[in-house]
């Protein structure tokens, strides 16, 4: 069987293929692999751009590990099992009444997959889903079933919330939640130099902040998305025909259409940017948080996406724009811009520090190389930390200047996993033998 991930850019031959049903069934693959000297891994659904899942012997497929299994209303927790989906988890919690308090824009991931490469939202009281973790239980390189939260190996969960797969194998997860709540969404177009302008204003006044660059335009999209009191019956979504001819129409079906055929006829490429940004219209509408923060996303890409520092964040755009508009570089994907604050996880990309996220995207068909290796020098020397999941070319050694506590990661995956039963080539590149 051929594992490879959404976008196509890895892919792996398993030698065995497992969906364990139970816990119990992990920790058997695990002490298998260990007896064998051999590695296993557990897949999400593959929405990392990177090989951090992937697997060079035993493929562990977690589709028997899925659902909440408990909820508690008094500590405002919920645990559910690895493999479930963050659609599902969000479906679950508006059932229950309740919420996280904030996320990416993709709810394909599995939750295991998504916390361990640092997925993130925009804004919020917590930024990333790792920083929303009160505990977790994972399966170590050992075989040990190990149970972490603030009472109970107080210094594996503050680790392993970001773990990569490279700790153990998750197999529960309990996040905090919070009761179901409403936002209002308001999107709108803005000139380049208003909304660089505007944009401390907008992060400092409103919850959540989503902007978009069109390459070789002076247009952006803006989104700000704000907590109402009102009840959730309250809301007020667009219209199902609104929704599906902007979101499914007009941004999927058309706009895949497009950059599919602009891949053969790149010089068309800056004309369709400049019809597509003047094109776009202004909208408010409220709904529950889940279905406001995520966004269908059916066009394949591919995708680099680093944090800045926040305080040099918007110059480290305007850089990457003009390293973009002096080459000879046409790019059909907006680049998107979020914000997050401080989190004390090891190995987010927001730990310790105020974070820009830049975010640069290329049609699947399109070769990405020259485009991110024109961007991604200006990153890093900017101090640019890579999103675990996102292409990038940093290495242990270069990681190790960017995180302050690597060394302390290290010294855990050494602890939990010795043999590297979960080692692989990615893993091998950015954590070192």
């Amino acid at each position: 069987m051929e594992w490879s991930n959404w976008s196509g850019l890895e892919s792996a031959r398993p030698s065995r293929v497992v969906r364990p049903g139970s816990v119990a069934a992990v920790v058997a693959e695990v002490e298998r692999a260990r007896a064998r000297r051999s590695t296993v891994k557990m897949v999400g659904t593959g929405h990392s751009f990177t090989a951090v899942a992937a697997p060079e012997e035993t493929m562990l497929v977690p589709s028997g590990m899925t659902g909440i299994v408990s909820v508690d209303r008094e500590a405002m927790t919920v645990t559910a099992l690895a493999g479930t989906r963050l659609q599902d988890l969000n479906e679950g919690l508006e059932l229950l009444g309740l919420s996280l308090h904030n996320m990416g824009d993709i709810a394909e991931q599995t939750i295991a997959g998504a916390v361990s490469t640092g997925t993130h939202g925009t804004g919020g009281i917590a930024g990333g889903l790792a920083a929303q973790l009160a505990g977790l239980e994972l399966v170590t390189g050992t075989g040990e079933l190990l149970r972490a939260s603030a009472e109970e190996n107080p210094d594996v969960l503050e680790t392993a919330r970001v773990g990569l797969g490279a700790l153990g194998i998750l197999t529960t997860l309990t996040f905090r939640v919070e009761p179901l709540f409403l936002l209002e969404a308001r999107e709108e177009p803005m000139a380049w130099d208003a909304a660089l302008a505007a944009y401390d204003e907008m992060t400092a006044s409103s919850h959540h902040v989503d902007l978009y660059w069109f390459p070789h335009t002076d247009r952006t999209l803006v989104k700000r998305n704000d907590r109402l009191a009102a009840p959730p019956d309250e809301a007020e979504p667009l219209p199902r025909w609104r929704a599906w001819l902007d979101d499914d129409f007009l941004s999927n079906q058309l706009f895949g259409v497009l950059a599919a055929g602009a891949n053969r006829v790149p010089g068309v490429i800056p004309r369709m940017n400049q019809l597509s940004a003047r094109a776009l219209g202004a909208r408010t509408y409220s709904d529950v948080a889940h279905r406001v923060f995520v966004s269908p996303r059916h066009v394949v890409f591919k995708e680099m996406e680093y944090a800045v520092p926040r305080a040099d964040g918007l110059e480290v755009l305007r850089e990457c724009r003009r390293v973009v508009e002096a080459a000879d570089v046409t790019v059909s994907f907006p680049v998107e811009v979020r914000s997050t604050p401080a989190d004390d996880v090891p190995l987010s990309t927001a730990s310790g520090r105020d974070s820009l996220y830049l975010a640069f995207h290329t049609h699947r068909g399109a070769d990405h190389r020259r485009y991110f290796g024109l961007v991604e020098p200006v990153l890093r020397a900017a101090g640019g930390r890579p999103h675990w999941g996102k292409v990038h070319s940093m290495t242990a050694d270069d990681l190790a200047g960017v995180y302050p506590r690597f060394g302390d990661f290290l010294a855990l995956r050494e602890r939990l996993d010795p043999e590297r039963v979960f080692a692989n080539a990615y893993l091998r590149r950015v954590l070192g033998a």
